[in-house]
């Protein structure tokens, strides 16, 4: 599975890339909304996009509204990883299309189990 890891902190995207990368994802990241996007355009497929909220140039919750308008994207499952704790922003992160939200700090534990809930935690292998 791929996953898209949308944060302008570089240290953000290594933390969220890594635990990601520990559940067997392979990562690629960008550092904005419009830089994810382009991602998109240019045929990367992604399985899972993590959207930090407050970045520059495009907003994660503007990059939720432009990946679900497009119909080739819908199958595409985001969770915001983000500050943002208010209820109010979460109501709107998941009514835009957001499937998940994750509130920073977290553990990866807590990704694991976000992932878990939705299906995207990748099978462990037999010992």
């Amino acid at each position: 599975m791929r996953a898209l890891v949308i944060d302008d902190s570089r240290t953000m995207r290594r933390i969220v890339s890594g635990a990601l990368e520990n559940l067997g994802f392979e990562t690629i990241h960008a550092e904005h909304g419009r830089a994810a996007l382009d991602h998109l355009e240019a045929g990367e497929q992604v399985d899972l996009a993590c959207i930090d909220w407050n970045m520059p140039v495009m907003d994660g919750l503007t990059f939720v509204t432009e990946v679900r308008a497009n119909p080739a994207w819908r199958a595409i499952t985001l969770m915001m990883v983000t500050t943002e704790s208010e209820h109010g922003q979460i109501v709107r992160a998941l009514a835009a299309g957001a499937h998940e939200y994750l509130i920073k700090p977290f553990t990866p534990d807590a990704i694991r189990d976000k992932l878990d809930l939705l299906g995207l935690v990748a099978l462990e292998e037999p010992a």
